[in-house]
Formats: structure tokens, C-alpha cells, sequence
């Protein structure tokens, strides 16, 4: 058979269901390979977005998601995806073509080193340059890429290999074993929980990752102890539990900094530094850290790690939870954290001012939305809004880049998520800016029948980058730009569209957007003049 043969029955081993990209000269004989394939081969309208669509697959099923795009331009435009999804810990497989081997050497049209481009965004890349490697090669690819912590791998497949003839063995899938803590680390783990008066759990992605949510759960109720959540590990306890503190992550003073300043142990459970830095909540670095993940924490001066436990992080949970001593815990120090973050958001409920308000357009798709439902935000100031407000029943329900939080990821991220959970409602929360950075995916979406819907929030400019602006030197600085009819350029691709003209048509707009089962855009004008009425609320904090 051919290499390219080869190539795709590997894939194919691996469980792959859909490959997201754009398809070029350099990888035709891959193409012709997937027309006897399984694996359905997804069309997207940019490289980025196959990327997007790849990582979102990973991060929702644990599995590594696959984009491909050809030499050049195409992966240079796929990079973005693939250094997105690595620093969000989601796994994914990327796979460029490539010029043949006989003409590396030189100056060459499209020609650019892509081991070399890729190797700072990805956990390992190869270039494929002997036929008879494929199995090897694409095997550690997806082992790589799945193992702890989870990220990009990179395959470079030059067209003059991808064409060879082969004949070689498929390498057989193992089973990784778990690693858990040992006796001595779970007693030292112990010794500071009990010394301290005031712990407080922050939650990180890593519990979703692991599906350790329930056992952190278990853990809190019986021991009683506070959580916080980063972005991108919301749902990790109900925010219905008394004992959530809900969500930091903002670089400013919030609500939940009160809970840092006065805990005297911060217990960190499945947190990259990526998520939320910490010297935004531990800045003298003063407050000791019990941290547990699957790896060692990095070093920094503002996480001074007092102890850990290492590996599997559901079982080391479960061993911390029988070896602590059950005690009464008075929580009342932190529970005005948790009051003041929900009378916030209930407070504008019934406000039915336009252009409406961002508490007021969480509040109501919220209200929307069933519990398992999946919310994708976009990077923007709507990013922090829903971060801080949208409240999530269980994990993976509010989908947060916060790694390298590249703008344009909420509607490819969508379509994403809808081919991996068909029968939930997916929205994609987007700012203008960012929607029209990968709005041609609407056509993708309509090309497969995924009935998505795109929450816009309409400001016509870059709100986040203007509120930094605004609160550094009291003006902004080009940060203003046109939009199109989005209504009309929705209905062009075939998408049913709303523009929001009361602020009360908002819930009845997005409550018809679900029953409709289609693709849907609603147009939503938001008033980010809140962005630095929050701001000064929030500096004027008092623990």
C-alpha cells in the first residue's frame, strides 16, 4: 500500500472519527487515502479554525483531535489552533504536508522548516522521512499527545513519502498505568490541613481533565472546605454548593481575593500556572500550597508548594480524603465571597435597558439553558464577564481559553463541541471582533447541519483591549472598528438570525433559538460601559 495508506489505517487505529483542515497539493495522496476511510474528513474555511474544531474535540472527549493542513501558508495559519490548544492542555494530533525530500535542501516554493516552526507550540513534532516509521511515529503522536499533561503533537509528511509503496505492521495501543502518592506525601498533606485555620481549595482544569470531579465533591462535603475555580475549571463543584466560591481570574481585585488574602493554606487541585497566575492571588507569596496534579508544579516565587501529591488525581483526592481526620469547620470567614458574587449577578434580572447589559444577558441565557448544556466563550471583555457570572452545575459545561486565549475560538469550538454531544445545546458567546475573525465557519456548520447558536455581543470594538486601555490611562486608542449587518450576513449563509432591539426580547429570543434545532445567530447590542463601572466597584473592595 501507500505510506499515505498506511498513514490513515494507523489513524484509524487510533479511533479517530473526524479529521478537521483544509487540504493541499502536498497532501493529495492523503486525501485519496480518507475516500475508503472511516474517518470523515471535515472541510473548514481556515486552517486556524480546523485547528479550534480539533482541540475542542480533545478537550470534551479526552481523546486527541486531528486537523491537517498543507505546507506554507496553510500551517503557518494552523499554528495558531495547534499553540492554543497546547497551552489549553488539549489534546490534539496536527498533521501538515510538506515538500518532497528533494528539495529541503534549498530555497524552495512554500517551503519553510515546520519541525522547527512548530517545536515551541507542541509537546513533541517529527518530520516522517523513511516510509517504514508511520506506525511508530503516529502511535507516540497520539500518546504523546493524550498523556499528562495533554497537549499538540505535530506530523510533517513530505508528498514524495506520502506516495511511497509500503508494507509494515500496525504498532498495538497499551494502556497507561496509574501513578498515585505515596504514604509519606498523603501524611504530610494531611499535617497541613490540620494546622490550618482558614484552607481554601482552588480548582483547576485538570479535575474535568481527570473526571475527579465527583470525588472533589466528596472530598468538600465531608471536610468542608471552600472552592474557587479557575476559568477554565468551572463546574468542578455545583455552584449551588454552599461551599463554591464560584470563580477568580481576573488580574484586578475581585470578590474571591478577600478569600486569598485571608486563607492560610491555598490547596491547589489540577491548576496550571496558565489559568490564572499567582501572583494575581498569593502576591506576596506568603500563603504555603498543598498542590495536586499529575506533575510536578513549575517553579515560581508566588507558589511556595509545602507539599504535594503526585499522579492520578481522583485516587490521590480519594487517599487525602479516608486519611483526614473529619472535623467542624466555621466557614463564615469566606461565605460573603459567595453572597456578594450572586446578589451581583440576580441584581440585573429584570433590567431591561438597551443596549443591554452584560449581567443581564448572562442572567438570561443562564436561565436558558439546561445544566448539562455547553456554553464556548470567545476571547474578549465578554470572556471575563461569563467567567465571573455565567455559573456552571458541572464541568465542562463553560468552555474558557485561558492558555493562549486566541481570539476567533467560540464558533469553530462550537462545531466542535456539537459533533461530540449532538443532542446538547451549544452556544457560542462571541464578541464582534472576534466573531468576524472565524465567522466563515457559519458555512461549515450549515454545510453539516450542526444547530448551533452564536450569542453576539455587538459593541464595534475590541471591548477587553479598551477597558485596559480605559483603566491604565483613562482613554482608549484605536480600538474602534465597522461591522456588517450581521443579521443579513447571517441569513446569507443560511442561518436563522435575530437582532435584539428591547432589552426584554433577549430570553425570548434565545428561548426560540433553542426550539428552532438549527443554526441560529442572535445580534445583541452590549453596554460596556459597565466594564469600568465593575472596575471601580471592585477596586473599592474592603475584606
Amino acid at each position: 500500500m501507500r505510506v499515505a495508506d498506511l498513514f490513515v489505517k494507523c489513524l484509524e487505529q487510533e479511533g479517530v472519527e473526524y479529521i478537521f483542515g483544509v487540504p493541499g497539493e502536498e497532501n493529495i495522496d492523503l486525501m485519496d487515502a480518507l475516500l475508503d476511510s472511516s474517518i470523515q474528513f471535515i472541510v473548514t474555511r481556515h486552517e486556524t479554525s480546523a485547528a479550534f474544531m480539533a482541540g475542542h474535540y480533545g478537550r470534551l472527549t479526552g481523546k486527541p483531535g486531528v486537523c491537517l493542513a498543507t505546507l506554507g501558508p496553510g500551517a503557518t495559519n494552523l499554528l495558531t489552533g495547534v499553540a492554543n490548544a497546547n497551552m489549553d492542555q488539549c489534546p490534539i494530533v496536527a498533521i501538515t504536508g510538506q515538500a518532497g525530500l528533494d528539495r529541503q535542501h534549498k530555497v524552495s516554493h512554500q517551503y519553510y522548516d515546520l519541525v522547527s516552526v512548530y517545536e515551541p507550540v507542541t509537546k513533541w513534532n517529527t518530520q516522517i522521512k523513511k516510509a517504514d516509521i508511520v506506525p511508530e511515529v503516529i502511535r507516540k503522536a497520539f500518546q504523546v499527545a493524550a498523556e499528562e499533561k495533554p497537549g499538540a503533537t505535530h506530523i510533517d509528511l513530505p508528498e514524495d513519502i506520502a506516495a511511497m509503496e509500503i508494507d509494515a505492521p500496525l504498532l498495538s495501543i497499551r494502556e497507561c498505568d496509574v501513578s498515585i502518592a505515596s504514604e509519606s506525601a498523603v501524611k504530610r498533606a494531611v499535617s497541613l490541613i490540620e494546622k490550618a485555620q482558614h484552607p481554601l481549595i482552588l480548582a483547576g482544569m485538570g479535575i474535568t481533565r481527570d473526571q475527579a470531579a465527583e470525588c472533589l465533591r466528596s472530598f468538600t462535603n465531608k471536610h468542608q472546605i471552600p472552592v474557587v475555580h479557575s476559568f477554565m475549571g468551572k463546574g468542578a463543584l455545583s455552584f449551588e454548593n454552599e461551599l463554591s466560591l464560584l470563580t477568580a481570574g481576573l488580574g484586578g481585585d475581585d470578590y474571591i481575593t478577600c478569600g486569598f488574602k485571608q486563607s492560610d493554606l491555598i490547596i491547589s487541585i489540577g491548576f496550571d500556572m496558565a489559568e490564572y497566575p499567582p501572583k494575581n492571588w498569593n502576591p506576596d507569596g506568603k500563603t504555603p500550597i498543598l498542590h495536586i496534579d499529575s506533575q510536578e508544579a513549575e517553579t515560581d516565587a508566588h507558589y511556595p508548594v509545602q507539599g504535594s501529591l503526585l499522579g492520578d488525581i481522583s485516587s490521590n483526592i480519594n487517599l487525602l480524603q479516608e486519611a483526614l481526620p473529619q472535623k467542624q469547620r466555621d466557614n463564615s470567614w469566606v461565605m460573603p465571597v459567595r453572597e456578594k458574587a450572586l446578589s451581583e449577578l440576580e441584581s440585573y434580572k429584570e433590567d431591561s435597558s438597551l443596549p443591554v447589559k452584560p449581567q443581564k444577558i448572562i442572567n438570561d441565557l443562564r436561565a436558558v439553558l439546561k445544566e448539562d448544556d455547553i456554553v464556548i466563550s470567545d476571547v474578549g471583555a465578554h470572556k471575563m464577564w461569563m467567567a465571573r457570572m455565567y455559573h456552571c452545575y458541572e464541568p465542562n459545561t463553560c468552555l474558557i481559553s485561558n492558555g493562549l486565549a486566541s481570539m476567533g475560538v467560540a464558533v469553530p469550538g462550537a462545531i466542535g463541541a456539537k459533533l461530540v454531544h449532538p443532542d446538547k445545546t451549544v452556544v457560542a458567546v462571541c464578541g464582534d471582533g472576534a466573531f468576524q475573525m472565524t465567522s466563515a465557519e457559519m458555512e461549515t456548520a450549515m454545510r453539516l447541519q450542526l444547530p448551533i447558536v452564536i450569542l453576539l455581543w455587538r459593541d464595534e470594538g475590541y471591548g477587553l483591549i479598551e477597558w485596559h486601555q480605559k483603566k491604565a490611562f483613562n482613554r482608549a486608542s484605536h480600538i474602534d472598528f465597522g461591522n456588517p449587518d450581521f443579521v443579513k450576513l447571517a441569513n446569507s449563509y443560511g442561518f436563522e438570525a435575530f437582532r435584539v432591539e428591547k432589552g426584554e426580547e433577549l430570553k425570548p429570543i434565545l428561548e426560540k433559538a433553542i426550539e428552532l434545532n438549527k443554526p441560529v445567530l442572535i445580534d445583541c447590542p452590549v453596554d460596556y460601559e459597565e466594564n469600568m463601572k465593575l472596575t471601580e466597584k471592585l477596586g473599592n473592595i474592603s475584606c
